[in-house]
């Protein structure tokens, strides 16, 4: 075992739990457990969905790796807990899960900031009528995206054609969240960053490209198929590169974000102007994950990206320890 793997002590990896995105989840985190366990780590899985998250304590854990996505798993009810539990846990703290989570949220912050971001029309509760929903394209124009604020992984999203399939696509995000939320649809490339560390600190990683069979980047082709392909480097101008990691990180340092994240992105065709999508703060980690892919063309491999991940483990209330290993030390 080495140093790195025996400082990190008893580690609980978090996986599973009760979104949408339970499958997901399960996947990212047996990965993540498996790559802790390689290098020697004394990790095991822990559902909250099947245990109470008091049990840590019980078993001696003293830090979490958390895999869970969406709903009470990034969104900061489990880092609350684990806060007041006093258990350090990956990843950004109660407040910054909670806002990345809530994609209105954060765009209000981004525009407040001056960070692109699609134009949007937000439709709260109660707001769904007939007459609110058909105006939506008048503001937005077509295609436009429409979309659960609180969920992931492609989940509920519509891209909307023609004005008629408004209220199905309305309908369906409503499934999952009280909020819907209607963006401008950006025409051109899909590209994503990760970002790894903490304020000034944090350091973006290499753009990854997305190209989706007929730009049907959803949830069936991000996890169950090898249809989409993916360029890292990503083949973009230098320059251009440089620019969307400055805007990562921008972005990811506004929300306080910390450990880890993923920034989403369009760049738009006819400028090439970058438009933010969504912040992730706790991405995947299956094989299809893109912050692994990432990592890697830096020379981080999964296993090494896990121990990096897991040793920056913190509390709201506790500063980041000096001499925390840097992405490029890993």
């Amino acid at each position: 075992m080495s140093g790195a793997a025996k400082a990190l002590g008893k580690v609980a990896v978090l996986l599973g739990g009760s979104s949408a995105e339970r499958d997901i989840s399960l996947m990212s985190g047996r990965g993540v457990l498996a790559a802790l366990q390689s290098l020697g780590v004394d990790a095991q899985a822990f559902d909250p969905a099947e245990r109470d998250l008091s049990e840590l304590k019980r078993l001696g854990i003293e830090r979490c790796f958390i895999s869970l996505h969406g709903r009470h798993g990034e969104d900061g009810t489990v880092q609350g807990a684990l806060e007041l539990l006093g258990v350090p846990y990956t990843g950004s703290g109660v407040l910054a899960s909670a806002v990345a989570m809530d994609k209105v949220m954060t765009k209000r912050i981004w525009l407040a900031e001056g960070l692109p971001t699609p134009r949007h029309v937000w439709l709260p509760p109660g707001e769904h009528t007939v007459e609110q929903v058909q105006a939506v394209p008048d503001q937005l124009g077509l295609p436009l995206i429409v979309k659960p604020p609180r969920e992931g992984s492609s989940i509920g999203i519509t891209k909307v054609q023609t004005a008629d399939q408004m209220r199905a696509a309305v309908e369906l995000a409503a499934r999952y969240d009280q909020d819907v939320l209607c963006e401008e649809f950006i025409e051109g490339e899909e590209v994503t960053c990760p970002v790894l560390g903490e304020g000034p600190g944090a350091r973006a990683l290499p753009v990854v490209k997305i190209v989706a069979p007929e730009g049907a980047y959803d949830y069936q082709n991000k996890y169950f198929t090898d249809e989409v392909k993916y360029q890292v480097p990503s083949g973009l101008p230098e320059s251009q590169e440089q620019d969307i990691q400055r805007i990562v990180l921008a972005a990811y340092r506004t929300l306080g974000c910390r450990g880890w994240g993923r920034a989403d992105l369009m760049i738009r065709a006819r400028d090439r102007k970058p438009f933010l999508l969504e912040m992730n703060t706790s991405p995947g980690m299956t094989t299809h994950s893109l912050v692994p892919m990432s990592a890697r063309a830096m020379g981080i491999d999964y296993a090494q990206l896990c121990l990096l991940i897991a040793s920056q483990a913190r509390l709201d209330a506790q500063p980041a320890v000096a001499g925390t290993p840097s992405p490029s030390a890993a």
